[in-house]
């Protein structure tokens, strides 16, 4: 039995040119009633402010790969990648990654160009959570389709912004 979800992170900004999630964390920095729970603390986050400052992918390297042990411990000099940088703050914030203290959940909100419209990612089939949650979205969207991308992988380990919560989530819109 899982633990009952008391933090709730929803990301928006992790690549800086899709503008769905930065325009939805920004509306609810301004406003968060409609995601206020009780019981529940909910951050909306803009995850990576200077690329969408620029409406680019990303500045030095890809935030949504670089929640790796290695680039979250690396030593913080003067020439790391920003992104590397930035994927620490955010570890420090929400996490650390792995770890008892980390965000229950963590929602990322993402824009695609493929025509998979409203899409919800998961890495793990196991988590429970997850999985009666996504049962919970599909049928309060219903009859709208809202198709789940599972990318579970036995030995891989997860690298993505959303990977420092305990029940990591994406969310694709098209």
């Amino acid at each position: 039995m899982s633990s009952p979800v008391r933090r709730v992170g929803l990301f928006g900004g992790t690549h800086g040119n899709e503008l769905s999630g930065v325009l939805l964390v920004r509306h609810w920095q301004q406003d968060g009633a409609e995601i206020q729970r009780p019981g529940v603390e909910v951050k909306p986050f803009l995850t990576n402010p200077r690329a969408v400052e620029r409406c680019t992918r990303y500045i030095d390297c890809d935030l949504n790969r670089v929640f790796d042990p290695e680039s979250l411990g690396r030593p913080v000099v003067e020439d790391i990648p920003y992104e590397v940088r930035r994927a620490q703050e955010i570890n420090h914030i929400f996490g650390p990654k792995g770890s008892d203290d980390a965000y229950d959940l963590i929602f990322d909100l993402h824009n695609t160009t493929s025509n998979m419209g409203g899409t919800i990612i998961l890495e793990n089939s196991r988590d429970d959570f997850t999985i009666q949650m996504v049962h919970y979205i599909k049928n309060a969207l219903a009859p709208e389709p809202c198709p789940v991308l599972l990318i579970e992988h036995p030995s891989l380990k997860y690298a993505t912004t959303r990977s420092v919560a305990k029940h990591p989530v994406g969310k694709y819109q098209t």
